[in-house]
């Protein structure tokens, strides 16, 4: 783990020490290259050389790839995982973050991220055709064609029952087809530092072309908890959602979160308050989950497992990491 602290530092001396070089070889070049303006030029900081500005990762936890207590827990249930405390920005357990994974569902939290920064989540979807035209063992929310519903709506039924169906009525509302859409996720990715990662729809149903890393998706996943709504969802453990259908009649659901420690189906880590996340399943990804948690101190922690063999062993192993390194 490299602390943000001696990233800065080490970078700091790396400018003196090229500054001093310029200096030695006497160069008279009157070429002057102003790091501020063209750093500001180039969008890569926001201001002038008067502001105060923040380096992109100095609130995140940092990795060098390295595993780290993978012989202290079950690891090879798993194909990757990672935890993360976010209060002390450290990494505490590591296995393989940077290896190319299959997120099966939990991409639907780079959806939503995607979602609350774009669309008004006030304005109503109508659901189309292809939106429901699910396959019979497809996670979906039970929408209906031409069902009117809010995306604020959809959000619930994306990220607690994990529905398909809304994750691409939510992809066609704002951007006509899932390709276009995928096209903003990868923006939103990169922007989030996830630039290991490419998604290709809305749902992550799989495709081979739509992986990312467990790194990748605790950079998305700590940008989307920084919304108060996505916050909210993600810790909800049901939702009470009401719509219209397409002959304007009112429809009332009932959405229950996928995740068992929500559901009280999976004990809680010991001295540990898991607070949410999200779920994803494919034969390609294996049970993954995304999570949420707080210690004893209030810290808050993302832990995430990728690619375990069964359910079982995924909330084993996540109650593994959590016992052990939580704290």
């Amino acid at each position: 783990m490299i602390c943000t602290n001696r990233l800065k530092k080490l970078i700091a001396i790396v400018g003196v020490l090229l500054i001093v070089a310029l200096t030695l070889t006497g160069c008279d070049d009157n070429r002057t290259y102003d790091v501020y303006e063209s750093s500001k030029g180039y969008n890569l900081i926001e201001g002038d050389a008067t502001t105060s500005n923040n380096m992109f990762a100095s609130d995140l936890c940092i990795t060098d790839g390295t595993n780290m207590g993978v012989e202290r827990v079950e690891s090879q249930v798993a194909g990757s995982a990672i935890l993360a405390n976010r209060t002390t920005e450290e990494i505490k357990y590591a296995k393989d973050v940077f290896n190319r994974m299959y997120p099966a569902s939990t991409t639907k939290i780079l959806t939503a991220l995607v979602c609350v920064k774009y669309a008004k989540l006030d304005d109503v979807v109508v659901v189309s055709e292809n939106a429901c035209a699910q396959k019979n063992d497809s996670s979906v929310c039970g929408l209906k064609p031409g069902d009117r519903i809010t995306y604020k709506d959809l959000l619930y039924g994306l990220l607690l029952r994990s529905g398909n169906d809304a994750a691409v009525a939510i992809a066609e509302g704002m951007s006509g087809s899932e390709a276009e859409f995928s096209k903003l996720m990868n923006k939103e990715a990169n922007l989030c530092g996830a630039t290991h990662s490419n998604f290709v729809n809305s749902n992550g149903l799989h495709d081979d072309n739509h992986y990312t890393t467990v790194y990748d998706m605790y950079l998305i996943f700590d940008k989307a908890l920084d919304n108060k709504l996505l916050h909210d969802i993600v810790t909800t453990a049901s939702y009470d959602a009401s719509y219209t259908d397409a002959n304007g009649s009112p429809v009332h659901q009932r959405w229950d979160n996928t995740n068992l420690y929500l559901t009280n189906q999976v004990r809680q880590p010991v001295g540990i308050t898991v607070l949410g996340g999200k779920t994803g399943t494919t034969n390609p990804a294996g049970y993954c989950l995304v999570l949420l948690s707080k210690n004893s101190k209030n810290e808050e922690l993302i832990s995430i497992v990728f690619n375990a063999d069964c359910r079982n062993n995924l909330y084993y192993l996540m109650n593994q990491i959590l016992d052990t390194f939580g704290s």
